[in-house]
């Protein structure tokens, strides 16, 4: 299956730590993807995944109004490139999250998911 570099999502959504939740999970939806790396300037800052737009719209505020930085997981796990897939499972299944931002040189590169590492296995030949 090779390493996360070969199964990551290249194309990762950013947003800042001010952006209302409505619009983050409005680009979360069009994008058809389940998590946004919160970036402050070119330094990591937190992750918003769609468990955090579950908490926000059960809170009962104004998602329009109501910034990220409230619901997002600050100072994220990471993981390297070369990162075996079942190392991430086990960092995310014991930690209890699904996405998994990829950095490099403190830079982020890639995120990887429960799904896509699962994908890569079933398309994996026997």
């Amino acid at each position: 299956m090779g390493m996360l570099k070969d199964i990551m999502t290249r194309e990762v959504l950013t947003t800042k730590r001010d952006a209302s939740v409505a619009e983050v999970a409005a680009s979360m939806v069009k994008r058809r993807i389940g998590s946004a790396v919160v970036m402050e300037g070119s330094v990591l800052f937190g992750i918003f995944t769609e468990r955090d737009v579950l908490r926000a719209a059960a809170s009962g505020k104004d998602l329009t109004s109501s910034p990220v930085s409230e619901w997002m997981t600050l100072d994220p796990v990471t993981a390297a490139p070369d990162m075996d897939p079942d190392e991430a499972i086990e960092v995310m299944m014991g930690q209890g999250f699904r996405h998994l931002p990829v950095v490099e040189d403190k830079a982020v590169v890639g995120i990887v998911s429960l799904r896509d590492i699962m994908r890569a296995r079933i398309r994996r030949p026997q």
